[in-house]
């Protein structure tokens, strides 16, 4: 699973462009960062990537780097 593609669903679950994302983004940062954004993005990761992740997940990771990184140990 490459950072690129993911960054891609990222953006698609959030309904944004994926142009201004990078792995360092801060995804709690951005500004329709919401409560629906987090059901959206673990909807998400179960959808695309078969991985299970709830909002304590969330609260740990920091950037979109540290939850592909979480995704891809989900994973394995």
């Amino acid at each position: 699973m490459s950072i690129d593609t993911f960054i891609g669903h990222f953006a698609e679950a959030l309904e944004t462009g994926a142009g201004a994302l990078t792995p360092q983004t801060v995804f709690k940062d951005l500004d329709n960062w919401d409560s629906l954004a987090a059901l959206s993005v673990i909807a998400m990761i179960d959808e695309h990537y078969g991985a299970s992740i709830g909002g304590a997940d969330l609260e740990k990771a920091r950037s979109l780097q540290d939850l592909h990184e979480l995704v891809a140990q989900r994973r394995a």
